[in-house]
């Protein structure tokens, strides 16, 4: 059995699959190796990966906030809802984002929250075009290691925003929209469509015969696995049984997917009106529509066609109802709810929600395994708001967890709480990148490095 190229990627008609990390891989450029690299390169855990899952208008923290600190802590009943992945994360209490604070900008916490989030730095007041915020963390570090991948990230969302005009007191909507930034003035925008992402991820680079491709497979009803089949056959004389195993899981997600997609087309309500067009592959319904978006972040990572994402599951002043969670109420005007115990119990369940969507990511993560750990263990997903309590619109005593191992770099399970209020969130982002391998001497408005071992 020979070695494997990280670049091999099974080929067909407008499909180019790349495929999940394997035991058997060894760097490009290396098929001639000795036994002793081969070996070597089996013994590595699996590439690490991070990822940002947002949610805006912030926690109710008391149902949030564990009571207790250090590794025999008790879950909030908020967090009970990751009770099956405690000893897999991190709970952070008293981290601030500043730059979200005015700053003598008067009102636009919102905009500020997401904005400076990522960034660490102070958005520029303004509804017109001259935004400015800065770089955000993961296109840090996608600059250092996106190479090494088909996408060097992958922004994904669930509810579309507005780039241009003014969206919170005289901030522009990009602000308010957008959470990763390529650069200072230059958000990045993310897709929301999970047919959109889909094709992405496993087309190839020619647009036009990835669009012809997809006319083919639907004509035929054919999966885009039917394409790449001679390409996988041949792969099988290549790889050991534990990696033959993991890229038939591969496949079979990718195919429940694509099911679940033509399934979604298929129940479209009735046709628009005239001239109206109905986005394929979007599901009428919030919590379809999240699944399928974090059944793409599970297979970008699963297939390592990226290691960094981002991904809000709204936006600032979402006001997303949530009736599947028993709270059928605008999630920002709930948000702001006036020491109403009513209220704080439907954001609560709001919180849950949003958590559970965690959970399902976090278990088909768990559940990939890679090395002698898994996906999930060889990640660092961080989880939380740029806004603490929305009533006070506070961006101290952030919501904020680190899930994942970080290819054992990471000591979870435990929960944190700094005695100082002024710990800029950036502090953790720059012990992530540290983690990743990209080295900087500090991040956005950073003064020191966490340490997550």
């Amino acid at each position: 059995m020979r070695g494997v190229s990280r670049r091999t990627m099974l080929r067909g008609l407008g499909t180019a699959m790349a495929l999940p990390w394997l035991e058997g891989m060894v760097p490009s450029g290396a098929l001639g190796a000795t036994t002793a690299t081969a070996a070597a390169a089996k013994a590595v855990a699996g590439p690490r990966r991070v990822a940002w899952l947002y949610v805006p208008n912030g926690i109710h923290m008391p149902a949030w906030t564990p009571a207790d600190v250090g590794t025999a802590y008790t879950l909030s009943p908020t967090l009970s809802t990751l009770a099956a992945f405690k000893e897999k994360f991190i709970v952070f209490t008293g981290l601030i984002c500043d730059k979200a604070n005015a700053n003598g900008d008067g009102p636009g916490d919102h905009a500020r929250a997401m904005s400076a989030y990522l960034t660490g730095a102070q958005p520029r007041k303004t509804g017109g075009a001259n935004i400015k915020a800065g770089i955000s963390v993961d296109q840090a570090i996608a600059e250092k290691v996106g190479q090494v991948t088909k996408f060097p990230s992958l922004e994904l969302g669930i509810e579309e925003g507005k780039q241009v005009g003014a969206c919170d007191s005289g901030y522009s909507c990009a602000y308010s929209h957008n959470i990763s930034w390529h650069s200072e003035s230059t958000p990045v925008v993310k897709d929301c469509n999970p047919q959109s992402v889909f094709d992405r991820l496993f087309g190839n680079s020619d647009p036009r015969e990835t669009a012809e491709a997809r006319a083919t497979r639907e004509a035929r009803r054919k999966s885009v696995l039917d394409f790449i089949l001679d390409d996988a056959h041949s792969l099988s004389s290549q790889i050991g049984a534990s990696d033959q195993r993991k890229v038939d899981e591969y496949m079979d997600s990718i195919r429940e997917i694509e099911t679940r997609l033509s399934r979604t087309v298929q129940e479209a309500p009735t046709p628009l009106p005239p001239g109206a067009v109905r986005p394929a592959g979007e599901p009428r319904l919030y919590p379809d529509h999240a699944k399928l978006m974090c059944d793409m972040l599970v297979l970008a990572f699963q297939g390592d066609l990226t290691r960094v994402v981002t991904f809000p599951f709204a936006s600032e002043t979402s006001d997303q109802t949530y009736p599947w969670a028993d709270a059928n109420v605008p999630h920002h005007g709930t948000s702001h709810h006036m020491g109403d115990p009513a209220k704080q119990a439907l954001l609560a369940k709001i919180n849950v929600f949003h958590l559970q969507q965690v959970a399902y990511i976090l278990g088909k993560l768990d559940g990939i395994q890679e090395g002698n750990g898994s996906v999930l263990d060889n990640s660092m997903i961080a989880y939380g708001s740029g806004n603490s309590d929305g009533q006070r619109h506070n961006h101290d005593d952030l919501p904020a967890l680190l899930i994942g191992k970080g290819g054992g770099t990471v000591a979870s399970g435990r929960h944190v709480k700094f005695d100082s209020d002024n710990i800029p969130i950036t502090n953790l982002w720059l012990a992530m990148m540290d983690h990743m391998g990209v080295s900087h001497p500090s991040f956005g408005d950073s003064n020191g490095k966490l340490a997550l071992s």
